[in-house]
């Protein structure tokens, strides 16, 4: 591919390189029982692919947090996430050949994240896909989660690329709206406690990764880049 038709995919880890849902869910209630504070699944539902050091603010709005205090949390609550991940990785069906099968058709990848760095480390070591990933962003990275762009426009900068030439795929409706905001085309999976009325938004959703081909983002990139030139 010459360089004037580089692109890039840009996927979010959690509900779309593995099925996170769940894992998460029961790390914050383990967490939630350490502090006599219960995570109602809609709650759950309703921050999903934020930062963690946001939804600790969010869950505790009466406690006046120190800076310190919120890592602790986040760490514990992360911890307790891996865990459960360890024993039973949860890959999203397809990740891996839709991985190669990019990089294969000339494609550059990249990770954006809310996830702290040790997940997202854990997630690619698991995937066996590190050399294929030429960028990754986490939640250390950035000031702001989703639905802010930062970390999709950081994913674009850190792989030399312009935003119009990339696509997110993601699978939370703040997700879409970061993608968007970066001036980015967005692919939706509807992964677990997602639906495709939530997801309508972006340009193409999908139920599985398997319906996805390096074809379909090529041509995705072609019409989001004729739509821009347009408006």
């Amino acid at each position: 591919m010459d360089r004037e038709h580089e692109a890039a995919v840009i996927f979010d880890m959690d509900g779309v390189l593995i099925d996170s849902y769940l894992p998460h869910f029961r790390s914050w209630q383990t967490l939630g029982r350490e502090t006599g504070r219960v995570m109602t699944e809609a709650q759950f539902a309703a921050t999903f692919g934020r930062t963690s050091r946001e939804v600790i603010r969010q869950l505790w709005p009466e406690q006046q947090f120190t800076d310190e205090q919120v890592a602790e949390l986040d760490a514990r609550k992360e911890e307790a996430f891996r865990k459960i991940i360890d024993d039973e990785f949860p890959v999203m069906a397809g990740a891996p050949e839709l991985i190669a099968s990019l990089v294969a058709g000339g494609f550059r990848l990249g990770i954006g994240s809310s996830a702290p760095p040790a997940n997202v480390e854990m997630v690619i070591d698991r995937l066996g896909v590190r050399h294929l990933i030429g960028a990754v962003v986490t939640g250390a990275d950035v000031e702001r989660g989703k639905p802010d762009p930062q970390v999709f426009l950081l994913a674009a900068a850190r792989l030399g690329l312009r935003p119009a030439c990339c696509i997110v795929v993601e699978d939370a409706p703040d997700g879409v709206k970061a993608g968007h905001a970066a001036g980015m085309a967005v692919v939706a999976l509807v992964s677990t406690g997602r639906s495709r009325e939530l997801l309508s938004k972006a340009e193409y959703v999908v139920d599985t990764l398997q319906e996805l081909t390096p074809q379909r983002f090529r041509d995705l990139i072609d019409h989001h880049g004729q739509r821009a030139a347009s408006e």
